[in-house]
């Protein structure tokens, strides 16, 4: 089903997770430190990335940044803690996703398959094949593309989807839990941790001052909208 890059330092976790992933029909390269996850994502491009952030060496959370820096693969971190600094650390550091130890194969699995479905569930909405104009911001459904004063913008899958659902209708109001529904696939978490971090990624991309948002603004107590204001 897809290719999955596994970085995970403990060897019984690695070895029953790549088992278990391999039975889901999946391809599984693995690396047990950061550095060799690094090297193995060059050679083996992987469709998405799974990784620990308790790592020798370079940590998980430095090996996130490093591997969102040279591209936008997905990532879901595993962490043996559902502490909040942990989790809010690694998705500012660009992961898509995260799921506590000990860890349900199946839960993995269904995550895996959700980042993944993100990228090509998406329907051209509109038949502008210009792309839907918003200020220097154009957005085409059609091709999935996004540009911000004609260059174009690279965004993860998660990114894209939370652009699109926003987007779609300017102006509404999405409360969080909507948000996660929409494009995480697993509102009953009540996980806003990961609505904020994929807004605070998405903003540095694609407004001018991400500080002072024009396109994706907060609404206080609620969630957030699409459209100046």
């Amino acid at each position: 089903m897809a290719s999955v890059l596994l970085i995970e330092d403990d060897a019984s976790v690695r070895e029953g997770l790549e088992l278990a992933l391999r039975r889901q029909a999946h391809t599984v390269h693995t690396a047990e430190s950061g550095e060799l996850g690094l090297e193995k994502l060059r050679v083996f491009q992987p469709d998405i990335v799974v990784l620990d952030l308790m790592l020798p060496g370079i940590d998980g959370f430095e090996t996130c940044r490093r591997i969102r820096s040279a591209g936008e693969v997905p990532i879901i971190m595993l962490t043996a803690r559902s502490d909040d600094f942990d989790i809010v650390a690694g998705l500012e550091a660009g992961a898509d996703d995260y799921v506590t130890k000990p860890i349900e194969p199946r839960v993995l699995d269904a995550r895996i398959r959700a980042v993944l479905r993100r990228a090509v569930s998406e329907k051209p909405a509109t038949d502008d094949a210009a792309g839907e104009r918003h200020g220097g911001l154009v957005i085409d459904r059609a091709g999935l593309v996004v540009t911000k004063n004609g260059e174009p913008v690279s965004l993860t899958p998660t990114e894209l989807k939370l652009l699109l659902e926003l987007s779609r209708t300017p102006g509404q109001v999405y409360s969080r839990q909507q948000i996660l529904s929409a494009v995480w696939d697993h509102d009953y978490l009540g996980d806003s941790r990961l609505v904020d971090a994929c807004v605070q990624r998405l903003r540095a991309k694609i407004e001018d001052v991400p500080a002072k948002p024009e396109h994706v603004q907060t609404v206080r107590g609620f969630g957030y909208r699409f459209g100046r204001s």
